[in-house]
């Protein structure tokens, strides 16, 4: 038994505790929160930055410009992924995305896309041909449709029933950049050339709602019927609204082999800054292919948005950037921390 001295000792111990929390709250001092099952919990009292776009590549740079005007119009941050892509979509300057883009070793211009709201609701498209915006067939999919992903003939039937036109992708400049290839009919891809094959956004908008998108042609001189990770929820793209969102750029085969989008997410939910967690995967990346012939031509850059309007970014080597747009700072364009020299 507990005798009486020592009952009172604990009681009046108790008594402190409680009174010393109950004081810190009231002078504004908050009390640690715990982990729960081993996760990092969120500080609800951490201020949001929004709205907030980040965008891979030179090209994200006017992406981003017209993702900013749908968020301060007070479009949704899905409105505004969609509409910046889309302008490196139709831009036949960038032979990675779109009107424009390198085909492949057919000589034939194939598309994938994919687009993802903040209550996970996600549509995609892959090897469509003949249809200028992608990522706007993927919203369709994702609104009209039961399903998720479209491909190859049937997510063209699909475009052209929702209205889409179709129009021939080949543009000069590509079509003698294949048939210099035909020369040799090597695959092996420039590293930030021919493997940059990607735009990717995410931002959070004024409620504080994150969403995404990605749209490519793929890798230049690629297997006819090759589809690579943008289209693929949980490797080029994914998000949860309640920690944040994330991205890839690079060889496709290389985020499909780690789901690398969504491991990103996970790891800023165990409490790991944007930065930290796009070094992680990586980092893994490189474990996978360090052995590998293919690491030769290897580059993988991941973004990372969280649910805070924290933002970041890291790749295997140099010469990958990326655009970010906040409101003190404005648009610009920042390379991204890397591993190989």
């Amino acid at each position: 038994m507990i005798n009486r001295r020592k009952f009172i000792t604990k009681t009046a111990l108790g008594s402190v505790a409680v009174g010393t929390l109950y004081s810190c709250v009231d002078n504004g001092i908050k009390p640690h929160k715990p982990k729960k099952n081993g996760g990092a919990v969120a500080d609800t009292d951490k201020q949001v930055k929004k709205p907030v776009v980040i965008s891979t590549w030179n090209h994200g740079v006017a992406a981003n410009e017209e993702a900013w005007k749908k968020l301060k119009n007070g479009g949704s941050g899905l409105d505004a992924v969609e509409a910046g892509v889309m302008t490196a979509e139709a831009d036949p300057r960038v032979s990675s995305v779109g009107y424009g883009g390198w085909p492949d070793r057919e000589g034939k211009v194939t598309l994938d896309a994919c687009i993802m709201d903040h209550k996970s609701n996600c549509g995609s498209v892959a090897f469509l041909q003949h249809i200028k915006h992608p990522v706007s067939v993927a919203r369709k999919v994702m609104e009209k449709t039961p399903h998720i992903m479209l491909v190859g003939e049937g997510a063209k039937q699909f475009a052209l029933e929702q209205g889409f036109k179709e129009e021939n992708l080949l543009t000069e400049d590509a079509e003698k950049a294949y048939r210099e290839w035909l020369g040799k009919s090597e695959y092996k891809p420039v590293i930030n050339i021919e493997n940059h094959d990607t735009i990717s956004m995410l931002a959070i908008d004024e409620k504080g709602d994150l969403s995404g998108a990605c749209t490519t042609s793929g890798a230049a001189w690629k297997v006819h019927g090759r589809v690579g990770d943008s289209p693929i929820i949980g490797a080029g793209l994914f998000l949860d609204n309640e920690v944040g969102a994330a991205a890839a750029t690079g060889l496709g085969e290389s985020v499909m082999r780690t789901s690398g989008s969504a491991m990103v997410v996970e790891l800023m939910r165990q409490g790991k800054s944007p930065e930290e967690a796009c070094k992680e995967i990586v980092e893994r990346i490189y474990k996978i292919y360090k052995d590998r012939p293919d690491l030769e031509y290897l580059q993988i850059g991941f973004i990372a948005l969280n649910k805070y309007g924290e933002y970041g970014a890291y790749c295997l080597r140099p010469g990958f950037n990326y655009a970010i747009y906040e409101e003190e700072k404005g648009n610009r364009l920042i390379d991204g921390e890397y591993k190989l020299s």
